[in-house]
């Protein structure tokens, strides 16, 4: 399904990765903030949501490696990155869309806001369908699900497409092999 997946998110504009351990998907994601010229100054930050990807991962070493890296989302360091990283629920393979319980404010602050999103996710979490999805989301417990489905993007009356307006203007999306993720 992964393949099935990556062909249509990359249709809709989505950069697909995929990496065989939770260290492959670090590195590559520090390399990508490094190469985008992250540092620690307004809208060339980097911030990221708390999530089972970042346990057991010096947070301070990391910020000691790359200044810019921030771990304390909040609307206005949101507002002032350039990148943010989530995690997501699951990838939906029929759209091509990605599934997050966005409940916690700091998953919604870091999709949305800055202008590149990165989301992580395990690839044991790529459904079919919406209807397989619908399985396990319970409205109980969730009380604000977004669905992803590439960069933002609007067209106005006259049908001139512009990306980036109302949302990132790049998703890169992340898959870790054996990672797992949270149930919606």
């Amino acid at each position: 399904m992964y393949e099935q997946f990556r062909a249509r998110a990359e249709t809709v504009g989505a950069e697909v990765h995929r990496f065989k351990t939770r260290d492959e998907a670090l590195d590559f994601v520090l390399l990508f903030i490094r190469n985008e010229g992250i540092q620690d100054a307004p809208q060339s930050c980097a911030v990221w949501a708390d999530g089972p990807f970042l346990n057991g991962i010096d947070r301070e070493q990391l910020r000691g490696k790359l200044p810019g890296l921030r771990f304390d989302v909040s609307r206005e360091t949101a507002a002032d990155a350039r990148i943010g990283i989530s995690e997501a629920g699951f990838a939906v393979t029929d759209t091509g869309s990605l599934v997050s319980d966005q409940t916690d404010v700091s998953q919604r602050l870091v999709s949305t806001l800055p202008a590149i999103h990165i989301a992580l996710i395990g690839t044991d979490r790529i459904l079919p369908d919406k209807a397989a999805l619908f399985t396990r989301i319970n409205p109980a417990t969730s009380r604000y699900i977004a669905f992803i489905t590439g960069p933002s993007r609007t067209a106005d009356i006259e049908r001139v497409l512009t990306i980036g307006v109302h949302g990132p203007k790049r998703l890169v999306i992340v898959f870790v092999d054996g990672m797992g993720g949270v149930n919606i």
